[in-house]
């Protein structure tokens, strides 16, 4: 008997879908992509309407012809690749490959890998939406202009091997200006005034922080304004003058989007967006789980939308219910409102079954599924409970003309935070501590003044999840591109992280300039993202693909000749070390292969000699006084040993501070602790720690 041939992208999504259906079914995996634009050429014919010319992608000849005798054997074929732009796409080009009509119902979704999910997807086929295939045949259209008409001159003027991406370029430019402004930046001096106080004499002590002298709001410029205020205030009486009691709600973060997943990944485990998505991909697709077989744990994870079905929302109630009670089942209004550029095409990522508590899995997943899943578990469950209560008291203190203010609250019911708490990409102020019982005409006891100066900071350089919220902000890329953007700008080495911070390097900042003046569409991040904004008219309909890329190629063709013509070429100089070739005694000089940076011999091409470019981290080795340098282990695990090695064999699993103990003097590492970032003191007699904030 003929049997229905459903064809999927993975095999691991295969195997999971296989466990839920009959023997009637057949599942098997195209190993994503089968046809592509040629990498030898352009593969656009640019005068007749920019009509891609596919190729069959090299290596995937047998498995084609294996796809095509199970479709002539099946009684219908059913695609089941991904439910976005590109799955489609690839839906339809499977289809072209297997003659599948495209008026035929021969389309499914799967936005949950479920046995439930599936089988209701089966019972509602479609035809291959076209609209969704064009979208993303346009912005395949549109990188392949900008990468290969913009790459070659970039070869020729600045460096071999360089490439421009459409969308890449102007997470580039993002990084370049935040440098321009750390670089631009002017600090500026201003201080503050905190009055330590008590109610009475060894009393709990609390602080004051100094707002105004009268109505006059104070702005502290200098040490000897604020020395007069200070040896004024020595003799001033304090008093209580006013005291607010009231009540803070904090509410709950909607469950996770794709970038927002990314963002709190790279926040709270370390994950770059592209570990996120793999790991994510794998949950998705299905694992083996103990007791129950292959199952996918979480819902679609490419989604820009925070809404979740009412049986999610019902299941998550129950959980809540039997577990906490029925003050922490919340409205069930966390979901963000629409915002511009949102698509709303799946759910928000949650798990598939809120009863699969992460630690009744655990033993069934990696150490990385088992976080992602229970940041995801937590993050949806959380959304759905009631918002914490804080009790906050706010006191006004007046000591002759100044006015001082102190506040503070306490957590008076935790709500959603009894299971999460949103994390941050920069340090918050001070929480607010307890304040003693006040009452209005209350005279305290000044302890001391504690005034103190600061300088205004420059703009952070962007941490991963905070380039991945700029480009959803700006309306850069769609939550499907934020992992490879970020991936990508790496490899090509127009950036680097350091110290899990992306700077632009020489030739990103070159390229930009470059860019910024011959091709300014391509870097103007509100071009880019109104590019976007197109491609979104494309998929629903609104636009012609063809209108869109030839609006894009006419003025692009004309910059294409004037900057062949005007720009001059650049040479891009090695960075010279200080460290000397052990062979013929020249300077080592920084280089960038294929696998990333180097050193090699400044010689060549008399002396060939190269080694690995070895990261300092700016601590000295507490065995022999040695560099502690990065290393990796065989399993590719970060570590941290002496660059004395083999004759020292001094190592460390966490990163060193450079500040030592301040009890003992002994090195400390920097531990992450249950989302907390901790100080420990190596010295194993000492036993010092230190939170981190």
């Amino acid at each position: 008997m003929a049997k229905s041939l459903i064809i999927v992208e993975s095999p691991a999504k295969a195997k999971t879908i296989s466990r839920f259906l009959g023997k009637e079914y057949k599942v098997v995996a195209s190993m994503g992509h089968v046809r592509d634009l040629p990498k030898s050429q352009l593969g656009i014919d640019i005068e007749n309407g920019f009509m891609p010319k596919y190729i069959t992608i090299r290596g995937k000849g047998p498995l084609i012809e294996n796809l095509k005798k199970e479709a002539a054997k099946a009684k219908n074929v059913l695609l089941a690749t991904d439910p976005d732009r590109e799955g489609e796409a690839i839906s339809w080009h499977l289809a072209h490959l297997l003659e599948l009509p495209l008026e035929s119902p021969c389309r499914v979704e799967f936005h949950e890998i479920t046995k439930n999910a599936v089988s209701e997807s089966l019972r509602h086929p479609r035809k291959i939406d076209m609209n969704l295939v064009d979208a993303q045949q346009a912005r395949r259209i549109l990188d392949r202009l900008v990468g290969y008409k913009i790459s070659p001159i970039l070869w020729r003027k600045v460096k071999w091997g360089l490439s421009a991406g459409r969308v890449q370029s102007a997470a580039v430019r993002m990084i370049c200006d935040r440098e321009k402004e750390i670089a631009e930046f002017v600090p500026e001096e201003y201080w503050t005034i905190e009055a330590e106080l008590a109610c009475q004499e060894g009393g709990n002590a609390f602080l004051a922080k100094l707002h105004s002298r009268g109505d006059e709001k104070l702005s502290l410029k200098d040490r000897n304004a604020v020395e007069k205020i200070v040896a004024d205030l020595q003799k001033e009486i304090f008093t209580v003058v006013e005291v607010k009691k009231g009540e803070r709600r904090r509410n709950p973060s909607p469950p996770f989007t794709t970038s927002t997943m990314q963002q709190e990944a790279s926040r709270k485990l370390g994950f770059t967006a592209k570990k996120t998505m793999m790991v994510a991909q794998q949950l998705y697709e299905g694992l083996d789980i103990e007791g129950e077989g292959t199952v996918g744990l979480v819902t679609y994870i490419r989604t820009d939308s925070t809404r979740i079905s009412e049986q999610a929302q019902k299941e998550a109630r129950e959980y809540i219910l039997k577990n906490y009670g029925t003050e922490y089942i919340g409205s069930g209004t966390s979901a963000q409102k629409n915002k511009k550029n949102i698509q709303d095409a799946h759910e928000a990522i949650r798990p598939t079954s809120v009863f699969r508590h992460p630690e009744s899995i655990k033993n069934s997943l990696t150490a990385d599924q088992y976080k992602l899943y229970k940041l995801i578990w937590e993050r949806f469950v959380a959304s759905q409970m009631a918002p914490a209560v804080y009790d906050t008291v706010s006191a006004e203190i007046k000591a002759g003309d100044y006015v001082f203010k102190a506040s503070g609250s306490t957590l008076k019911f935790s709500g959603f935070m009894a299971v999460y708490t949103e994390g941050a990409d920069e340090e918050t102020e001070r929480e607010e501590g307890l304040l003693p019982e006040l009452t209005e005409g209350q005279t305290l006891v000044l302890l001391q003044i504690k005034p103190e100066q600061h300088f205004t900071q420059p703009p952070p350089r962007y941490t991963e999840a905070m380039l991945v919220k700029a480009l959803e902000e700006r309306g850069i890329g769609r939550p499907s591109t934020y992992a490879p953007i970020i991936d990508t700008i790496q490899k090509r080495g127009y950036v680097k992280k350091e110290k899990g911070r992306f700077k632009p390097t020489e030739l990103g900042q070159i390229v930009t300039e470059i860019l910024k003046e011959y091709f300014s569409d391509i870097v103007d991040l509100d071009f880019t993202a109104e590019m976007e904004n197109q491609l979104d008219k494309i998929e629903s309909g609104e636009e012609n693909w063809q209108r869109i890329v030839e609006s894009f190629y006419e003025p692009f063709k004309e910059k294409l000749k004037v900057a062949e013509e005007k720009i001059e070429e650049v040479k891009i100089e090695d960075e010279v070390t200080d460290e000397k070739c052990e062979i013929c005694g020249r300077n080592m000089v920084i280089k960038r292969g294929r696998y990333g940076e180097f050193m090699a011999c400044s010689g060549f091409p008399e002396c060939r000699n190269t080694k690995p470019l070895i990261e300092q981290v700016g601590v000295k080795c507490p065995k022999c006084g040695g560099d502690i340098v990065v290393r990796k282990s065989k399993k590719g695990r970060k570590f941290y040993g002496c660059s004395n090695y083999p004759d020292c064999d001094f190592v460390l699993w966490d990163p060193p501070s450079e500040i030592p103990c301040p009890r003992c003097g002994s090195l400390m590492v920097e531990k992450t602790v249950r989302n907390e970032k901790i100080a420990v003191c190596t010295n194993p007699e000492c036993g010092y720690k230190k939170s981190e904030g």
